[in-house]
């Protein structure tokens, strides 16, 4: 074969010498090539919608950081409006925000801050969702049902979250319902730090109860951590928001007793629990805690008006702007724990040591 006005062996030199000065650019070793590589954002900003704006700020002051500079509003016809007023290119993000009342705004808020976070090019977005709403869809209980939480799990997912940090999921195996990391957050350890402070541990006089068989398990893992004994409260539900106490498992006779639950939504079964472990059971003094209070409907007139001592309430969700106060509500932070977390997720370590 003829090459017309072609050196072939001065193209290959060529060539090789190009080559030759291409890798004296590269790093000598994987120590090198890898140096400047982030395996996370370059630093932290933590951003919040309307849902709980007090408990975000308070993450902040236990980060030592500004809440992120935005403004989320909504147009004449009730589109949300979001406006991000500083950079966020190549920065860890952590988006504050419960989906509380009103659910569906506030997931919207959600989805619309993370999508603006990821057309940005932040570099990781972690969804901190206090408290997951949808939460308690999350099988067909009957022909034709949705499984409303996963379909919320899709739709973070989708919009651009590449994790989520929540606490108390209504059921565990939410978990699964997401492709991405999720750490779910206990606020059990916080009750028990309160009660044994309160009581002391492992005083005879207490017992940890469950309001409901599906609570059973909880209620376990609380009542050893006061170092107490537990019963159960067997009822039967007749219909949505309402139960029929129908036995006590266990003897509370003269007992300060503590129900815990994960939230209180119109307080019907907490306020029924309460009853018969007072008339039925002869429970000396009630005290409950819940780590969502959700507080629909009549619940406020219902805690009012029934035996609980004391009820507590972790600040997931803020208390409702459109119900009178309560003397018996008590509300305990969980921004430190969420600080914590945010700290650990950021620096790749372990947050194992925060369920103890």
């Amino acid at each position: 074969m003829h090459f017309k006005n072609c050196n072939v062996f001065a193209i290959i030199k060529a060539k090789g010498e190009r080559d030759k000065k291409r890798s004296d650019y590269r790093p000598k070793n994987n120590e090198e090539r890898y140096d400047h590589v982030i395996a996370h954002g370059k630093e932290v900003k933590v951003f919040a919608g309307n849902a709980n704006m007090a408990l975000a700020e308070g993450i902040c002051r236990n980060l030592n950081k500004e809440l992120g500079n935005s403004a989320v509003e909504a147009f004449a016809d009730g589109e949300i409006s979001l406006s991000i007023y500083e950079p966020v290119r190549g920065a860890d993000i952590f988006i504050v925000q419960p989906t509380c009342k009103p659910v569906n705004n506030n997931l919207m808020e959600l989805l619309i801050m993370i999508d603006a976070m990821k057309r940005a090019s932040a570099g990781r977005i972690t969804a901190v969702i206090p408290y997951f709403g949808y939460a308690r869809q999350d099988r067909k209980a009957k022909s034709r049902d949705p499984i409303s939480a996963k379909l919320v799990a899709n739709l973070i997912t989708k919009a651009g979250a590449d994790r989520v940090l929540t606490m108390d999921l209504h059921a565990n195996q939410i978990q699964g319902f997401f492709d991405i990391p999720v750490d779910n957050l206990l606020g059990a350890p916080i009750f028990a730090g309160y009660y044994n402070d309160k009581f002391g541990h492992g005083n005879e006089e207490v017992m940890v109860v469950s309001p409901d068989v599906g609570s059973v398990a909880r209620a376990r893992a609380f009542s050893h951590k006061l170092g107490v004994n537990m019963a159960i409260v067997d009822k039967r539900r007749q219909k949505a928001n309402s139960s029929e106490v129908m036995n006590i498992i266990g003897d509370v006779t003269d007992k300060k007793v503590i129900l815990i639950d994960d939230m209180v939504d119109t307080a019907g079964s907490l306020c029924g629990a309460a009853k018969a472990l007072m008339d039925i059971g002869g429970a000396k003094e009630i005290y409950a805690c819940a780590t969502h209070g959700v507080l629909s409907g009549p619940a406020i007139d219902r805690i009012n008006d029934s035996c609980i001592n004391e009820l507590l309430f972790l600040d997931t969700i803020p208390y409702p702007a459109d119900k009178p106060a309560c003397s018996k509500i008590k509300y305990l932070s969980v921004a430190p724990l969420f600080a914590t977390a945010i700290e650990h997720i950021y620096e790749e370590v372990s947050i194992s040591s925060l369920f103890e």
